[in-house]
C-alpha cells in the first residue's frame, strides 16, 4: 500500500493525467474522479486532465466526461477512483498510459496499478480523496471540489444512514460546508426521482418475495420496466426501496439486461452479502454488493444463499 505523499509526488511528475472510474458510475465514482480532477487542476494550471468514461443521463447534472483520444494515453498517468477490480475500468484501455495508480474503498481483491491507496473502511472514494487533496502540500480543497466530493460522500453513505459513516465522514461534510457549500441543492438534485421511477417503487411493494427470515428478493424484468417507461439505468433507483420495510433484513434486486441477463443489487443491514456476490461474478462491500446472474435460476440460486446468510446471523445474534 501506498502513502498520500508517494501519490501527490506522483501527480507532481506528469504533465498529462487521465481520471477514470468503475462502468454505470454513481455518484461516488463521479464525485471522487471529478474532484480530483478539478483539485489538480486547480493546483497546476498548466497540467492536461482529463475525466473518461460513459455518461449518465441520471447524473449528467454532477459530471459529464471528455473525449479522451488513444494518443491521450502515451506518457501519461493514469488513475482509477472507486473501481475494485480491472473489468469494471470504463475505459478498457487504462493500462496503455504511463504509470497506473488505483484508489478505492472496496475490499482489495484486485490489486492492479503500479501504485494503490485502499482504504475499506472510508465510506467512500469520495472521502479517501478529500483527505489525500489536504494532505498535499499544493492541491487545496475548495467550494468547486467540496461539489463533486460531498455527492460522493452523500451517494455512498445513503444521506449519511449507512453504517460505513463515521465521524470523520462528518466533519469532512462539514468541511464542505464551512466552504460555502450549498449542500441542501445537493440533496435536492440527489432526491429527485421522476414519476416512472415513483411508480416502480410502488411496483417494488408489490412483487417483493420476503422470507420468515428476513430475506428478500425483488425481480425487475424487461416487461415491467417497459411497461412503466424506464431503461436499467433508471430502475436501479429502486435499490434502497426494500430497505424501508420493517421485515427486511437483507435483499437483492434483480434487474434484467437488454440481453435477458440479470444485474444483481446485494444490500443489507447486518448479514454480510459481499461474499455471495463473489460467487456470481461480483463483489464488493459487506453490505452493499453487487453481481449478475444468467437466468432466473441462478436468480432462485441466490435468494436461497441470500436466506442462509441471514439466518445465520441471526443464529449468532441470540
Amino acid at each position: 500500500m501506498n502513502t498520500f505523499q508517494e501519490i501527490d509526488n506522483t501527480i507532481k511528475k506528469y504533465q498529462k493525467i487521465i481520471i477514470l472510474r468503475h462502468q454505470n458510475p454513481d455518484p461516488d465514482a463521479l464525485g471522487s474522479q471529478g474532484g480530483l480532477a478539478t483539485a489538480i487542476r486547480q493546483a497546476y494550471p498548466d497540467k492536461e486532465v482529463l475525466i473518461g468514461g460513459q455518461n449518465s443521463k441520471g447524473l449528467i447534472w454532477l459530471s459529464e466526461m471528455q473525449d479522451i483520444k488513444d494518443s491521450d494515453f502515451e506518457g501519461s498517468l493514469v488513475i482509477v477512483t472507486d473501481t475494485a477490480n480491472q473489468p469494471r475500468v470504463d475505459d478498457d484501455r487504462f493500462n496503455n498510459g504511463d504509470f497506473l495508480i488505483k484508489i478505492d474503498h472496496h475490499p482489495n481483491d484486485d490489486s492492479y496499478g503500479d501504485m494503490l491507496y485502499v482504504d475499506d473502511e472510508a465510506s467512500s472514494s469520495s472521502e479517501i480523496i478529500s483527505d489525500l487533496i489536504e494532505s498535499s502540500d499544493e492541491m487545496k480543497l475548495s467550494k468547486e471540489i467540496a461539489y463533486y466530493l460531498y455527492a460522493g460522500i452523500v451517494g455512498d453513505t445513503g444521506r449519511f444512514l449507512y453504517p460505513a459513516t463515521t465521524s470523520h465522514t462528518l466533519q469532512t461534510a462539514g468541511k464542505f460546508l464551512d466552504l460555502g457549500l450549498d449542500t441542501s441543492s445537493i440533496n435536492q438534485k440527489m432526491n429527485e426521482i421522476t414519476i416512472a421511477q415513483a411508480k416502480l417503487q410502488s411496483e417494488v411493494f408489490n412483487v417483493i418475495k420476503i422470507d420468515p427470515s428476513g430475506a428478500a428478493l425483488v425481480i425487475i424484468d424487461k416487461e415491467m420496466m417497459s411497461k412503466i417507461g424506464l431503461n436499467q439505468e433508471q430502475a436501479n433507483s429502486a435499490v434502497s426501496t426494500p430497505g424501508r420495510l420493517k421485515e427486511v433484513t437483507s435483499w437483492v434486486e434483480a434487474v434484467e439486461k437488454d440481453d435477458g441477463t440479470f444485474r444483481m443489487h446485494f444490500r443489507s443491514q447486518g448479514p454480510v452479502i459481499n461474499e455471495i456476490a463473489k460467487l456470481h461474478d461480483g463483489g464488493g462491500h459487506p453490505l452493499a454488493s453487487g453481481a449478475n446472474a444468467k437466468d432466473r435460476n441462478e436468480i432462485d440460486q441466490i435468494f436461497k444463499e441470500l436466506i442462509a446468510a441471514v439466518n445465520e446471523y441471526k443464529l449468532k445474534e441470540k
